[in-house]
Order: C-alpha cells, then structure tokens, then sequence
C-alpha cells in the first residue's frame, strides 16, 4: 500500500491533481474537508472537540487503508510547526501497517493562488475562497516549507497543467494500476 501525503497552500491545486492520479492509478483519493464536512455540523470549525475527531477521523481512515492495501492520496494543507505532530503520527500508521508514503509538496506562485482562490469550484467544500481568508491563513501559517525529517517531491505547479503535475507524480513513485502488473 502507497499514501500519496500530497500538500501545500489553499488553493495550490492539491484535489484537482488528486484527482487526475486517481483517474490514472488505482489510488483513492481522501481529501482533508471530507472529515471537516462530516464534523462541522456538529462541532463548530476550529474547537477542541471538532479538531479531536477530525484528527481522529484521518488517522483512522489511513490507518484502515493501510491495513487492507488500499492506495491513498491523502490531501491536506501542511502548516510547518503546527502539523509536524499529525504528520508524524500518519507516517507512523502507514509504516506499522506496512504501507509506504509518498510526499508531495505542490507550490504556486502566490499572484497565481490567490487567482485560484476565488474560483467557484472552490465553493463545493467549503474551502478558503477569498483572498481575506487566504492572507489571513498565509499570515499565521508556513504552508510553503516541505514536511521536515522526510524528503517530498516538489512540483511547481504555476504554469503546470494538473494532468501534467499527475504525470510527474504517477512517474516519480512508479504508481500503477493493480491489474497493469501482468
């Protein structure tokens, strides 16, 4: 079992390019505001008990994933500090249940992300989809710094297609459909 960990900023492209890998390879795609959305409307975004089950709900799924050889792309914006812990405790899970992971760091020019951000696909999520959110995010969190201790692929996506940014990762860790192995 491989987990893609594919990172970076808001609106740097990491869904789209999940799922153009997913289209390619056998991998499912397991992006960060599936566990928001599914604990939102109970918890309220940001509070102790809502980031306990969001944590909870990630380690989990990866953790299962693993166990049963299901390939995964997980998506989540890394905030260097901040999610070292998170980060730790998934490579951990994936490594004892005798997965592999994979990490990807996209970046973007700044100019080009915040082009993004107010893109109306961005809006079926939930996600940071103003350049106020945005500035306010950039200006608390290090989201461009690769994940420590671990080394990632990085793909600058500025002027890269997402089915282009695909190929680079699908290449890079040789990932194939299961039944292409004959």
């Amino acid at each position: 079992m491989k987990l893609i960990l594919l990172y970076g900023s808001p609106a740097v492209g990491k869904l789209t390019v999940a799922n153009e890998i997913a289209r390619k390879t056998d991998f499912k795609v397991f992006h960060n505001h599936l566990t928001i959305d599914a604990v939102e409307p109970i918890f309220d975004f940001g509070t102790e008990s809502f980031w306990k089950l969001v944590h909870s709900f990630r380690v989990e799924t990866v953790a299962e994933a693993a166990r049963v050889g299901q390939n995964l792309i997980y998506t989540f914006c890394y905030a260097k500090d901040s999610d070292d812990a998170h980060v730790r405790l998934i490579t951990e899970t994936i490594e004892e249940n005798g997965g592999e992971i994979c990490f990807v760091l996209l970046v973007c020019e700044k100019s080009e992300i915040e082009k993004r951000v107010l893109e109306e696909s961005r809006r079926k999520y939930g996600k940071a989809n103003n350049l106020k959110i945005l500035n306010e995010i950039w200006g608390k969190y290090d989201l461009f710094s690769p994940v420590p201790e671990r080394e990632s692929l990085i793909i600058d996506n500025t002027n890269l297609s997402p089915e282009a940014a695909a190929r680079k990762i699908i290449g890079h860790f040789n990932l194939v459909k299961t039944n292409d192995l004959s």
